[in-house]
Formats: structure tokens, C-alpha cells, sequence
């Protein structure tokens, strides 16, 4: 019997793998390890102090904050916000809306209601609202107007408790260097402060209807788009002109900013609201334009006629005249008011502008190459 003969061969053996308990005990172990030297980590370093400072003690506000202070609360409710309106018809339904328009400023005149802005403010306007300090809006109404100086008036039917009627000053002892503050709305943002000086006085500049505004005060205090028809106060809190122009030509303050005076805003307004105008007093003539009187070689204001029974009439004036044969006869030239020289149209109209109706003026005239001075009472004109 043979025997089968070969290598001896030994059992197979697998590869070694670890238990999974043990897989398990590893990673916990890695786990706390690593809980533990975060543990230590965090012991051993401090978030650096984060508690609020200790408030340094201010003491008493300066002398000149706490008149600021003191004037701001005082003026303040006297300073509306102005919002108007323009009323369009929608062209498809028909339906009237009101569209806002523009904002400005102004300040309430008496315990009536009635509110005093800049007529730029509301010249194209279909509607207008005026904001009190206490957040109430009411319907205004236009009460008169006077474009030739800027000067509007409004009115509102609020009750009492929100009608603060400003201190009135006057502007006829302003003086160059003195403080004056600005309470209005620029650009919406209604009670609004600024400060400034007295820049200069005397100033001119057009109006909306293109005559000259003279006497206006200019100042520093920042006066933007908004703060139109706003109030400009002396240190007392006292009403001393009407915000209403400035000089930039990028639109916004440059500190150059310009006020109607309150002495002509005091004459003005009562006018406006008893009569809806200004009654303005005349001498009952027509005149020629500087031009003609240029040519002519005169320095005044060339009378081209007299109004029938009017009061340069009545005084005896003489009017340029076409006498036989075509030739013309010049008219009386003026060339004082009230010993005031006038030298041009502006110059007369606004020396009579500072006289009342019923008003008695000496009218100096150039007549045949000599002066006479003749008494006029001025009578009103439209």
C-alpha cells in the first residue's frame, strides 16, 4: 500500500481585528481626555473685565448751554412744520388726490391761529398742513399774501392749549457780532436749532417777484431748504426777523443765510390779516423806467402822469405833457423823500414802502432845472 507523500500544511489564520468593545473604550477615553484638557485650558484663562465704565461727573451745564436750553423750550412751541400739498386728478379714474409737495417752516403770530411762513413756501400750493409741537396737524387756510416781500400768512382753527404765540422783538437796534438762533425744519426734520451772529446788516436780495428785498439781516446760523419762514431770535428769545433765503450754490448752508426784519414783518402782517394785501400807500402817479431817465440825463424818477384827483394831483405834480406841434414837455423829476435821495424806481417805492396811508411826505422835484419841495399826503394804491 503506498503512502501518499507531501508538505505537511498548517491552518489558515485571519487577519487580527480588535473588538469593538474595545473600539468603544478608545474613543470614550480620547473624549474625556479631551474634556479634561479643555477643562484645564479654560480654568487657567480669564475673559479680560467687560463691566460698564464708571460715569465721570459732569457738573453743572456752562452759563450760556443752559440760556440756550432755557430759550430752545421757551421758542420752540411757537415753531410749526409746515407740509403742503398739490391736488391732481388721476387721468383714468378720475379720483382727486392730494400729492405732498414741499415742507418749510414758520411760527405762530397771535392767539387767533394765525401762522406766519414766507409766501415761497406756499406759492404753488393747492393745500397746506401745519404740524404743532404736540405732533397735531390742522388744515390751514391762506389769510393774505405779499410775494414783493415774501411774507405769507395762515391760518388754523387748533384750540388754545396749542397756540404759543411768539415773543415779538424789534430790528431797529441790531448789531453786527450778536448772537441769534434758528428754530425750523430743514430737509423735514422738524425742531431743528442752530446758532450764529449777526453777519451784517442792510443786506438785499430778490424776491420771488423779482423786486428787491432791502434791509434784510444776513447771518451765519446754519439755514438749510426747510427752514424757511422759520423764526430768527435774538439772546432773549425774541422774534428779530423771518428766516426765508440763503447763498450756496450747492443748495444747502454755506453760512450765508438771510431774514426779513421783524420791525417789517410787524408792519406787514397786521395788514395782511385784516385786508387779505398789503394796502400800500402811493402818490398817485405813473413813472418812467430808470432807462428813459438815463437817456434823458436825469438822476430821479421821471413823472410820465398823475392820477385824476389823486394826491400828487392835488399837490400840484407835473406830468410829462405832448404839447402843440408834437413837442414834449419833461414832467417833474424826483429826486427826494422826505429828504431821503431817490434815485431810481426802487428808491421811491421803497421810501413810500416805510410810510403808512394817510402819511404826510415832503417831495423834493427837479422843475425847470430848480428844486421845490411840495407836501403830499399819500393816499392807497393797488
Amino acid at each position: 500500500m503506498d503512502e501518499f507523500t507531501g508538505h505537511a500544511q498548517s491552518p489558515r489564520q485571519s487577519p487580527h481585528r480588535p473588538s469593538s468593545s474595545g473600539v468603544r473604550l478608545g474613543i470614550l477615553l480620547g473624549l474625556l481626555l479631551a474634556v479634561f484638557a479643555l477643562w484645564i485650558l479654560r480654568s487657567r484663562w480669564q475673559p479680560p473685565p467687560a463691566e460698564p465704565r464708571a460715569i465721570t461727573p459732569r457738573g453743572d451745564l456752562a452759563a450760556d448751554e443752559q440760556s440756550m436750553i432755557a430759550l430752545f423750550r421757551q421758542a420752540s412751541p411757537s415753531v410749526v412744520h409746515i407740509t403742503t400739498m398739490a391736488v391732481r386728478q388721476d387721468a383714468f379714474s378720475f379720483d382727486v388726490m392730494q400729492l405732498p409737495q414741499g415742507t418749510g417752516s414758520g411760527f405762530i403770530w397771535d392767539a387767533a391761529g394765525h401762522v406766519v411762513t414766507n409766501f415761497h413756501v406756499i406759492q404753488e400750493a393747492d393745500a397746506a398742513t401745519v404740524t404743532m409741537t404736540d405732533h397735531s396737524t390742522w388744515k390751514a387756510h391762506l389769510v393774505g399774501a405779499y410775494p414783493d416781500k415774501d411774507l405769507a400768512v395762515l391760518r388754523v382753527d387748533a384750540p388754545a392749549a396749542s397756540l404759543h404765540p411768539i415773543p415779538l422783538g424789534t430790528s431797529h437796534d441790531l448789531q453786527v457780532g450778536q448772537k441769534v438762533f434758528a428754530i425750523g425744519n430743514p430737509f423735514g426734520l422738524d425742531q431743528s436749532l442752530t446758532t450764529g451772529i449777526i453777519s451784517a446788516l442792510g443786506r438785499e436780495i430778490q424776491s420771488v417777484t423779482q423786486r428787491p428785498i432791502r434791509d434784510m439781516i444776513q447771518t451765519d446760523a446754519a439755514i438749510n431748504p426747510g427752514n424757511s419762514g422759520g423764526p430768527l431770535l435774538d439772546s432773549a428769545g425774541r422774534l428779530i426777523g423771518v428766516n426765508t433765503a440763503i447763498y450756496s450754490p450747492s443748495g444747502v448752508s454755506a453760512g450765508i443765510g438771510f431774514a426779513i426784519p421783524v420791525d417789517e414783518v410787524n408792519r406787514l402782517v397786521p395788514q395782511l390779516i385784516r385786508h387779505g394785501r398789503v394796502i400800500r400807500p402811493g402818490l398817485g402817479i405813473q413813472i418812467g423806467p430808470d432807462r428813459l431817465a438815463a437817456e434823458l440825463g436825469l438822476s430821479g424818477v421821471l413823472i410820465l402822469g398823475v392820477v385824476p384827483d389823486g394826491p400828487a394831483a392835488k399837490a400840484g405834480i407835473r406830468p410829462t405833457r405832448r404839447m402843440s406841434g408834437g413837442r414834449i414837455e419833461l414832467g417833474d423829476v424826483i429826486v427826494a423823500l422826505d429828504g431821503q435821495p431817490i434815485r431810481s424806481v426802487e428808491d421811491l417805492l421803497t421810501a413810500l414802502d416805510r410810510h403808512q396811508v394817510g402819511s404826510r411826505v415832503k417831495v423834493t422835484l427837479l422843475r425847470d432845472g430848480a428844486e421845490a419841495v411840495i407836501d403830499v399826503v399819500l393816499e392807497s394804491v393797488s
